[in-house]
């Protein structure tokens, strides 16, 4: 089992209809140990890739991007969900249904942040059916660009979004995947996983 999977069974809660909150730790209150931890296993599992941006959605995955980014010392661009005054009209602009809050959003990023020379890492901080990712995609797509690989925190395995993605042919790598949960008796079974080394974790070099 991994810290993140360990993580979540404890500090966990399952809801009715298939939800996992995850609140104290990942997308309201963030333990930046937990988010560091991430960010060193996915520049672990993407190793040899090159990456020259990373890309995630509004709003919960940009804390594990940012950590990423800076691993990789590149920019993190993340799509928007809403319009302000200051939007620009010149953008790149796709469509995600959420599965969390059952609606769909249209998802944008500003022309200027996303190229046909970027070689884009997709992260972000559940995978359930997969429309946030597709959405991401296809914004990279409309630059040209290319996604190299797409890093999800957590994965609901039960759910077609992971199964899809690998099917087109996307590098998909999760941290925690879930094959089953139960509400009523709060248990989780988690998706068997190759051992993975342990890695230095401090942010701070030399």
């Amino acid at each position: 089992m991994n810290f993140l999977e360990e993580k979540i069974l404890r500090d966990g809660i399952i809801k009715e209809g298939n939800i996992l909150k995850v609140d104290s730790f990942l997308n309201h209150q963030i333990d930046v140990d937990t988010i560091r931890q991430m960010a060193y296993e996915f520049k672990r599992r993407f190793r040899g890739i090159e990456v020259t941006k990373v890309l995630t959605i509004e709003a919960s995955g940009i804390a594990i991007a940012t950590l990423i980014g800076h691993l990789y010392d590149v920019p993190v661009v993340f799509a928007k969900k809403s319009e302000t005054a200051n939007s620009t009209d010149d953008k790149y602009v796709s469509k995600a249904f959420s599965f969390t809050h059952k609606r769909h959003n249209n998802v944008f990023v500003s022309k200027p942040y996303l190229s046909a020379t970027d070689k884009v890492l997709i992260v972000d901080d559940f995978l359930a059916d997969g429309e946030a990712c597709h959405a991401l995609i296809d914004l990279v797509k409309q630059a040209g660009g290319e996604v190299v690989g797409i890093g999800i925190a957590i994965e609901k395995g039960q759910q077609k979004g992971g199964r899809e993605l690998r099917a087109e042919g996307y590098r998909l790598e999760s941290i925690a995947i879930i094959e089953s949960m139960e509400w009523q008796t709060q248990t989780i079974r988690f998706r068997e996983q190759p051992q993975q080394p342990l890695v230095n974790t401090s942010l701070k070099q030399g």
